[in-house]
């Protein structure tokens, strides 16, 4: 019997596409956004395959999906960093770990920490630049 961990997933147009749409902002777009920007290049392309795509992409350890429980938003950057939601306009932003001053020597009770994921709210300096 064949795992199914085991199959490679071919690379299909479809995906390489949304990881380009993807890479191609700093946004962190929903999937119904990226379904507009795809319909762009493939007119005929369903959000089914949008969602599709993104878990397999997601899967795979290329994208990352942020979700406040009500919205998943979806981000091509892998790497180390955190993320900064604005409550007033909803605007998600990249926070390098440089920015904040965190203690990952939180090693408690046998615990070791791998990773730390870090979301901030509060309100970005556009919107209060529109308050002043």
């Amino acid at each position: 019997m064949i795992k199914k961990d085991s199959i490679k997933r071919r690379n299909t147009y479809q995906r390489q596409l949304i990881l380009e749409i993807l890479k191609s902002t700093t946004a962190h777009p929903t999937a119904d956004w990226i379904y507009e920007q795809a319909r762009k290049e493939i007119p005929n392309i369903s959000l089914g395959t949008v969602y599709r795509n993104l878990k397999i992409l997601k899967e795979e350890g290329l994208i990352i999906e942020l979700t406040d429980g009500k919205q998943s938003r979806f981000d091509a950057r892998i790497d180390n960093h955190y993320h900064f939601k604005c409550e007033k306009c909803g605007s998600i932003y990249d926070i390098e770990p440089e920015d904040i001053e965190i203690n990952h020597s939180l090693e408690f009770k046998g615990f070791s920490i791998d990773t730390v994921d870090v979301n901030i709210t509060g309100v970005c300096s556009k919107c209060n630049g529109e308050n002043a």
